[in-house]
């Protein structure tokens, strides 16, 4: 099943990566943070929000967690419930590694099948949340250090990606402990 799970995620993720527009061939904005230290980067992200995709699906009190790995890879493991914060746990380990765009990483869970993984909006200050994206407009996160965020930043994330041409009625706002 965890296989099943990785398979689908990569193939999902590569199929997907290709599409550049909305819907309505609105050129979505996927530049990445001009700076990124990723060693305050690492550890343990909560998701607040993502665009729906199938590889999460039903999945609620998602976690991502990142550590650097002895070859300088970053090791990934994505991990949430199934339908409940009490319901059956759900992971998918993976590695990413840099590029040499700052902030643009590249992101695999499957071989040496690697998708973008674009950090697009990052709290410079303090690492405590960052918006996610990739080279389609399929895929969006909002990811923060603490299981919640303020209504007032939620929205302002959000509006940040609207001017980047996310849909973001989409968004499904993730339960979490």
């Amino acid at each position: 099943m965890k296989n099943a799970l990785i398979i689908l995620i990569s193939a999902t993720l590569i199929l997907n990566f290709s599409e550049c527009k909305t819907q309505n061939n609105m050129k979505i904005d996927n530049t990445t943070v001009q700076k990124l230290d990723i060693q305050r980067f690492l550890g343990l992200w909560y998701e607040i929000g993502r665009l729906p995709n199938s590889f999460e699906k039903d999945l609620v009190g998602v976690t991502a967690n990142y550590s650097l790995k002895e070859n300088g890879r970053i090791q990934v493991l994505n991990q949430g419930y199934l339908k409940s914060l009490n319901g059956t746990l759900k992971s998918a380990k993976g590695k990413a590694k840099l590029t040499e765009q700052t902030g643009k990483l590249k992101v695999s869970f499957f071989l040496f099948f690697y998708a973008d993984y674009n950090v697009m909006e990052l709290d410079q200050d303090g690492y405590q949340w960052a918006l996610i994206g990739s080279s389609t407009p399929k895929y969006l996160w909002i990811l923060s250090r603490n299981p919640s965020i303020s209504e007032e930043l939620y929205k302002d994330i959000l509006q940040k990606a609207r001017e980047r041409g996310y849909d973001t009625t989409k968004i499904y706002k993730v339960l979490q402990n």
